[in-house]
């Protein structure tokens, strides 16, 4: 399994300021469904950053993404280790799989992969 992209979460009714201020550092807009807009470099796409009111489809807003080649592997690896799954691994209607997990400091990681 190898990652793709992280990505940070930041919880925020600020969007719009979110987009304006990060533009002014070169971050576009590449997705945005309401409730989490995403942010990326035009000059290198992997680095972004996501700005969510609240996750529409689980119980908490994550702290991170992260995204893999093998969401089902990530997930089996996380579960065989006793991490605590903080919600199940499912498909969305946007086209991603995935789980929340809990890390050792506590910060919540969504692990995703595109379908």
């Amino acid at each position: 399994m190898s990652v793709r992209r992280v990505v940070p979460n930041i919880q925020s009714e600020a969007a719009q300021e979110s987009r304006e201020f990060y533009g002014l550092l070169g971050f576009e807009e590449v997705m945005n469904h309401g409730w989490i807009m995403t942010l990326a470099s035009a000059s290198s796409p992997a680095a972004q950053v996501s700005f969510m009111t609240s996750d529409e489809t689980a119980p908490v807003t994550p702290d991170m993404s992260v995204e893999v080649d093998d969401v089902d592997a990530a997930y089996a690896a996380m579960r065989d280790s006793g991490a605590e799954i903080v919600h199940p691994l499912q498909d969305e209607e946007w086209g991603v799989r995935r789980f929340f997990v809990r890390d050792p400091n506590g910060r919540v990681v969504n692990v995703l992969g595109h379908r």
